[in-house]
């Protein structure tokens, strides 16, 4: 039984989706961040990842966060 195949949803204009990421609640929020990076062109330390009022830190593991298939993020460029 293998991982889950996790399906990320960025809002951004244009929309990025994140297919074929499957992440395991060990990998930090740093590592989505280089993965968007990677397909934006942009500097992975210059995106910033919020949901609504909560800001998540790049050191904090997804699964500290709950965050799961199909959640929708809100990503800023700092």
């Amino acid at each position: 039984m293998g991982r889950p195949n996790i399906v990320f949803l960025v809002l951004l204009l244009p929309s990025i989706y994140l297919n074929s990421f499957v992440p395991s609640t060990d990998d930090t929020i740093g590592d989505l961040k280089k993965l968007i990076a990677a397909q934006t062109g942009t500097r992975w330390n210059k995106i910033v990842l919020k949901k609504w009022y909560t800001i998540f830190k790049d050191h904090v593991s997804l699964g500290d966060y709950e965050i799961h298939d199909g959640m929708n993020l809100e990503l800023y460029y700092q």
